[in-house]
């Protein structure tokens, strides 16, 4: 009898392990505020504000990047923070830059798969 029940439990520990990393991975899209982290929580109340030569500052560059959608602050991964550099240096817009972001939330930060530029 305990050989099946061990079986078993462990079939259903992989399924409940196996749903909750699907749901972590759930794909998202978020339109919002592109900003420097260094001064994410300074704006988060108005990332309107925020100045693309500000963001395009050594240390603020070095910082990477985040976007501000719904009052929440989401870091971008590697590839989120050159798509955010290249957006930065050819946008037309001197502040309060607004991006789309595609990707997958871990955490705080969102796993970019596309990153592109909102203008109206």
């Amino acid at each position: 009898m305990i050989r099946k029940i061990i079986p078993f439990a462990l079939a259903m520990t992989v399924v409940v392990a196996a749903a909750a990393l699907y749901a972590q991975e759930k794909p998202v899209t978020l339109t919002g505020y592109l900003i420097d982290n260094n001064c994410a929580a300074g704006k988060a109340s108005d990332p309107s504000t925020h100045s693309t030569s500000c963001a395009l500052m050594d240390s603020c560059e070095k910082s990477g990047y985040a976007v501000i959608a719904d009052k929440k602050v989401y870091k971008l991964d590697d590839k989120g923070n050159d798509g955010a550099e290249d957006i930065l240096k050819n946008t037309k817009a001197t502040k309060g830059v607004r991006v789309t972001v595609e990707g997958t939330i871990d955490g705080d930060t969102i796993k970019v798969t596309k990153i592109t530029e909102v203008t109206e």
